[in-house]
């Protein structure tokens, strides 16, 4: 037998054991689908029975936001306030993020570096003359000091 059959004979192999895997999740997301349906349609029944003249189709689909995968909530503001501190110097957001971005997931898209980036500076803003302050276009944040506050 040539070697090319033998690779051959491995790749399918493995991309049928792929194909039953898949196969396996799509049937269970199917029966996970057929079981939210019928708790929806249940919710829906309630909603009839208490207000017969409620308008279901003007309830809005709620989709959850997930967060960013290196953060937890509310860890972001502490980090970027740390990596000021390690700094000692006055920071822009931009140069915050990079910083944070570098230790925690250097390899993240540009996309997620921008969404974390908004993120730290609606944290700056928010405690804009507590414990940061920002000078300057773009804001250059440095920590205050919290014996003259």
């Amino acid at each position: 037998m040539p070697h090319a059959e033998i690779k051959t004979k491995q790749c399918l192999l493995t991309l049928k054991q792929l194909h039953g895997e898949i196969a396996g999740k799509l049937q269970a997301n199917a029966r996970e689908a057929k079981r939210l349906r019928t708790c929806m349609l249940q919710v829906e029944a309630v909603m009839k029975m208490l207000d017969p003249e409620v308008n279901l189709r003007a309830i809005s689909v709620k989709r959850r936001v997930r967060g960013n995968p290196w953060f937890k909530r509310g860890t972001l503001y502490r980090s970027a306030v740390d990596v000021m501190r390690r700094a000692g110097r006055p920071m822009t957001a931009r140069e915050i993020t990079d910083a944070l971005m570098a230790e925690k997931a250097p390899e993240a898209p540009r996309k997620q570096a921008v969404l974390i980036q908004a993120a730290i500076m609606a944290a700056l803003r928010k405690r804009d003359g507590e414990s940061v302050a920002g000078e300057g276009m773009p804001p250059r944040w440095t920590l205050r000091d919290r014996n003259n506050t």
